[in-house]
């Protein structure tokens, strides 16, 4: 199994920044994948920005030039940095990660942390 917390999230006035942190751990050999995802009250949960061990990067059209994602290899972290941020980018924010458990498997597992809540006021 892979554990996921995430921490960083809080209340921030429109304009302001916040730092999201999420470090896995549990049975990693390799990471493939790990992104942030987010959800609002009553909306599907949607990408936010994602990051391979690689480097290559994507993120929602939204957050391009105000959110900046990136990766720890070797702590197996991966942080969101948030800036510019507006009332409309509310939402629990989730960790995701696609993790190759072991040398003997080759399929990835998908893991979720629990979220952390972001809240942005006029």
């Amino acid at each position: 199994q892979v554990q996921l917390v995430e921490s960083g999230g809080g209340l921030v006035q429109a304009g302001g920044s916040l730092r999201l942190s999420c470090a896995a751990s549990g049975s990693i050999f390799t990471i493939n994948t790990m992104g942030w995802y987010r959800q609002a009250p009553g909306n599907q949960r949607e990408l936010v920005a994602t990051i391979t061990s690689g480097g290559s990067t994507n993120y929602a059209d939204s957050v391009k030039g105000r959110f900046t994602i990136s990766m720890d290899n070797a702590k197996n972290t991966v942080n969101l940095q948030m800036n510019s941020l507006k009332p409309e980018d509310t939402a629990r924010y989730y960790c995701n990660a696609l993790v190759r458990p072991s040398m003997r498997t080759n399929g990835l597992l998908s893991s979720w942390g629990q979220g952390t809540q972001v809240t942005v006021s006029l």
